[in-house]
């Protein structure tokens, strides 16, 4: 067997023992195939591992170990004396990096694809609240507008990367938004004017739960938890705003009577719409 090939089928045994893609005693197996006994064969413990490890890494890992990683750390300390646009476009190329790096290995790993992008949309609501205050922009009115535009980046790259959980956290974001505005409004602070600031938005998000279903049953569920949360908001806001509290727990006994009926009477419809 040519020796090249053989070294490369070699690191890929190792990628699938380091990656638990097959059993240990599969990749043994595997190994035993390809190596010699005498010559080539993994030392065991973490030393032998390590010194394997070394002598199998490529050109691309020492970049990233002697290149990469120091000017990350030089980005680091100096971030604040930077000016701000190169704040922001070193913030979005971070951001983008972990969006597109997470999508391409969830061919690979789910979970690991997963973890990649929820971490890259932390980072973005982190540091770009961070430049905000860096640059003296703390005020609700500029946070406010950059939560809406992550709601609205996390329900379009929620629904096109078919993430639930993103999408559903998408409208999260923009409900408190919205919520946050009318306290700091005040304004209709009688109870049935709570409700009419929510109550519609729960049958809207309802419809279009019905509408999209035919097309994608995930962000068909996503609306449909959305208008359930509206529904129920009205409360949530009252224990924030109104002075009666004492009716907000009648009000919640009511809500849910009446959600139960209304879902009982189109129980064949939802499951339809979700499942």
């Amino acid at each position: 067997m040519n020796e090249d090939r053989r070294k490369t089928i070699i690191r890929e045994i190792d990628y699938w023992r380091r990656s638990k893609l097959l059993p240990e005693q599969y990749c043994d197996f595997l190994l035993n195939l390809y190596i010699d006994e005498q010559v080539e064969r993994t030392p065991a413990g973490f030393t032998g591992k390590a010194a394997a490890a070394f002598g199998y890494s490529s050109g691309k890992h020492w970049l990233l170990a002697f290149g990469v990683i120091p000017l990350i750390y030089l980005i680091y300390l100096y971030f604040n004396a930077f000016h701000p646009a190169l704040q922001t476009g070193l913030a979005l190329t971070a951001v983008l990096g972990l969006l597109v790096f997470g999508q391409r290995y969830r061919t690979k790993s789910e979970a690991a694809g997963l973890a990649y992008i929820v971490l890259g949309m932390f980072f973005l609501l982190g540091i770009g609240l961070y430049l905000l205050s860096l640059n003296g922009l703390e005020g609700w009115g500029a946070s406010s507008l950059f939560l809406t535009l992550c709601g609205l980046l996390w329900i379009i790259f929620g629904t096109a990367a078919r993430i639930p959980i993103l999408h559903f956290c998408g409208w999260a974001a923009l409900i408190l938004v919205y919520a946050v505005l009318l306290i700091k409004s005040a304004i209709g602070t009688e109870w049935y004017q709570v409700q009419l600031y929510w109550v519609p938005g729960a049958f809207v998000f309802g419809w279009f739960s019905w509408f999209v279903h035919r097309w994608s049953k995930p962000a068909s569920a996503v609306l449909f938890i959305t208008a359930v949360l509206l529904w129920f908001m009205p409360e949530v806001h009252s224990a924030f705003l109104v002075d009666g509290r004492s009716w907000i727990l009648l009000q919640l006994i009511v809500k849910m009577a009446l959600g139960g009926a209304i879902l009982f009477a189109i129980r064949k419809q939802v499951i339809a719409w979700v499942a």
